[in-house]
């Protein structure tokens, strides 16, 4: 008498999730393998699983739709001895996104990562060494421009990625007990992250520094007489101090941390661009508004040589201001 693998009953941990449960109804399901022509040892592409189930060819899913996928649902019932269940995720959709946390990750970041608040689900990825972290999507989600409709968020050395728009192989596979206490026991008063949402703007400023340009932005050549900027500068700083991430938490690259410096005086600045506008009757222009995040920044950041080389034809920092505004 042959047994019927049951797959809710093997992976309680997985079934029984809420936010799974909240995608499982949508048909973007699929089981990960590899196909004939395959030569990646990984073995994740996505099969086409109506192929499968209907002729048992097997092929890559060309379509992330019901056209190719299937709900969890007829997933675990038509494929029950599947190695694992690969999803489709949409984060602005679907509400829920998830931290692909990479083998090559340091153990202590891996802890943090792990002990973030919020978390829905988590497991261990399909290398054994790496893990899946599923959250809701972070307050911030829709305050960084250009972030939202990326696909993916990367680490800059590739530890870790958010997932946004892309495919997700879970294994189901609980992390174990003992990576878990790791976790627990991670102080985040004093680790790199200490939400979701500082993971998101972490990663959001990256990619906001490696696509933005200044050359929508001209400024005058010298500085002008802007109402209000001495005003506008005191109050910024004096409101953005406190958020301030340190270079150590970009593991000291100058470039993403005063990008992420600069966007936290100019997300601070707005508001006083309004306040300040409305009471001098003025409009500040893309050039004033540089030319004052400019005037922050250099207040705000510990001085380099590369402050004093010019970008563009003008100073470095001017440059990476007339940048963020041209990304807001």
């Amino acid at each position: 008498m042959s047994m019927t693998m049951d797959p809710r009953a093997c992976f309680p941990h997985f079934y029984t999730n809420p936010a799974v449960r909240l995608l499982e109804t949508f048909p973007r399901w699929t089981v990960s393998g590899r196909l004939g022509d395959d030569t990646d040892a990984k073995a994740k592409a996505p099969i086409d699983t109506r192929a499968l189930l209907e002729s048992g060819r097997v092929r890559g899913a060309w379509a992330v739709d019901e056209n190719c996928l299937v709900t969890l649902g007829e997933l675990t019932q038509l494929l029950p001895a599947a190695a694992n269940a690969a999803f489709y995720l949409r984060a602005p959709t679907d509400g829920l996104l998830v931290i692909d946390i990479e083998a090559s990750c340091p153990a202590e970041i891996s802890a943090n990562l792990l002990a973030l608040p919020g978390i829905l689900y988590a497991e261990t990825s399909m290398s054994g060494r790496g893990y899946h972290i599923v959250t809701g999507l972070p307050e911030n989600f829709y305050e960084h421009g250009v972030a939202a409709s990326k696909r993916v968020l990367r680490e800059s050395h590739g530890w870790y990625e958010i997932l946004l728009d892309h495919w997700v192989t879970f294994t189901r596979e609980p992390i174990s007990e003992e990576i878990m206490v790791r976790a627990r026991n991670t102080d985040l008063a004093s680790a790199p992250f200490g939400s979701v949402d500082d993971l998101y703007s972490s990663l959001a400023e990256t990619a906001r520094a490696a696509t933005a340009t200044s050359a929508e932005v001209n400024t005058s050549a010298t500085v002008p007489d802007i109402t209000g900027s001495q005003e506008i500068v005191g109050r910024t700083l004096a409101g953005a101090a406190a958020r301030f991430k340190t270079l150590e938490q970009f593991g000291g690259d100058n470039s993403r941390f005063e990008f992420s410096v600069l966007g936290v005086l100019y997300r601070e600045m707005r508001s006083h661009l309004v306040r300040y506008g409305f009471i001098n009757r003025v409009t500040y222009s893309p050039d004033d508004q540089a030319w004052m995040l400019y005037q922050a920044a250099l207040q705000a950041l510990p001085s380099r040589p590369k402050h004093n080389e010019l970008r563009n034809g003008r100073p470095f920092l001017l440059d990476r201001a007339a940048a963020m505004i041209a990304t807001a």
